[in-house]
């Protein structure tokens, strides 16, 4: 009788050694993947706090039929940009701005944007200005506009100008 108490108190044992290794190693992976998560997380938003793009100036350029605004921007995050079309660019009259969409021959009339950087070589490098063409489809008229330049990913810029 001895002998089988001694067997089934192994048997219970080595059952417990194996649960709790199982246990642990199913800790040690969700604590793993969550804190894989974490720093993925961490490094979006690290990511984002240094794409950001501020209007320094904005008009109306009246010389073309239908008139364009014309949007000044330098980039002052820590990375710089190669994809125009993930900005947002939204211009109008105060309140009623409209989207306007990257097309890198954008042209008057159009309802879409340009952007050109100021040495032309196609990327917004830190520190650098641009300007932006906003080419509207129809001239409209208020004494107050606003423009708006969200990034895809990054801080957004907005700006409140009155016409010439």
């Amino acid at each position: 009788m001895g002998f089988s108490i001694t067997i089934s108190e192994a048997i219970i044992l080595i059952a417990s050694i194996v649960l709790a290794s199982g246990f642990s190693s199913y800790a040690i992976y969700a604590g793993s993947s969550l804190q894989s998560n974490i720093l993925q997380n961490l490094d979006t938003v690290r990511r984002n706090m240094h794409t950001r793009m501020d209007i320094v100036y904005a008009t109306i350029n009246e010389t073309t039929d239908p008139m364009h605004f014309a949007i000044y921007v330098k980039n002052t995050g820590t990375l710089s940009l190669y994809e125009f079309n993930l900005i947002d660019v939204y211009v109008g009259p105060y309140g009623q701005a409209m989207l306007y969409s990257y097309n890198a021959s954008a042209d008057v009339g159009s309802g879409q944007f340009k952007f050109t950087d100021a040495d032309g070589d196609g990327a917004f490098e830190v520190g650098e200005a641009a300007t932006i063409r906003a080419f509207s489809k129809s001239n409209s008229t208020g004494s107050l506009y606003e423009a708006k330049i969200v990034p895809y990913r990054g801080i957004s810029s907005g700006y409140l100008f009155s016409p010439p």
